[in-house]
């Protein structure tokens, strides 16, 4: 499904991803490794094709419009109510039954209570929460997870962990994580950027 072959991206003079070659195959799961500046959301951002590679080739065999992506940033209008954020990126992707869609993630990763409350007022984790819920609304083919973790209490890790162990297996996810013992029982790959 995603292919690389000698991939580089530079910004400016700063190379950030340098030679990658890859492969990763339908229902596979990357887990994605490195410290901080070593390219991991690049690598992501590159695969979403929200990025140019500046070196090599990079094939994704995937319409855009099939791919789910969580940035670093959760990608929410904060001055729409969770509900509105939801509709809205239903109705670009043209989600069959799509408030069923919405209602089912909302209760599933406990925002019901909060829907119709403005995403600017919501904690971190709530909005993490929320953006979890619009990645997966259009119930991709292939998903690109950016620190999917990040901001979550151990209960909101805990859907995390049950929805990665439901879609493995069924679904393409690179996944990109400073806490990859959470993972790993999962990945059928691991590729570690330096």
């Amino acid at each position: 499904m995603i292919a690389a072959r000698g991939l580089g991206r530079s910004f400016g003079a700063k190379a950030v991803l340098r030679d990658l070659d890859l492969d990763v195959a339908e229902r596979d799961l990357l887990l994605v490794t490195g410290p901080n500046g070593s390219g991991k959301s690049t690598l992501l951002a590159l695969c979403a094709g929200l990025l140019a590679p500046t070196r090599g080739e990079l094939e994704v065999s995937v319409e855009r419009g099939r791919i789910g992506y969580l940035a670093h940033e959760p990608l929410l209008y904060r001055e729409l109510t969770a509900l509105e954020n939801l509709d809205l990126y239903g109705r670009l992707y043209r989600v069959p039954e799509r408030r069923e869609r919405i209602g089912m993630f909302l209760e599933r990763y406990g925002l019901w209570e909060e829907r119709r409350e403005r995403v600017g007022t919501f904690s971190r984790g709530m909005q993490q929460r929320l953006a979890l819920c619009r990645t997966l609304l259009h119930e991709p083919d292939l998903l690109l997870l950016d620190e999917p973790y990040a901001g979550l209490d151990e209960e909101g890790a805990e859907l995390l962990d049950g929805e990665l162990r439901a879609l493995t297996g069924t679904r393409t996810l690179l996944l990109a994580t400073h806490d990859p013992g959470r993972v790993a029982p999962l990945a059928s790959g691991r590729l570690a950027l330096a």
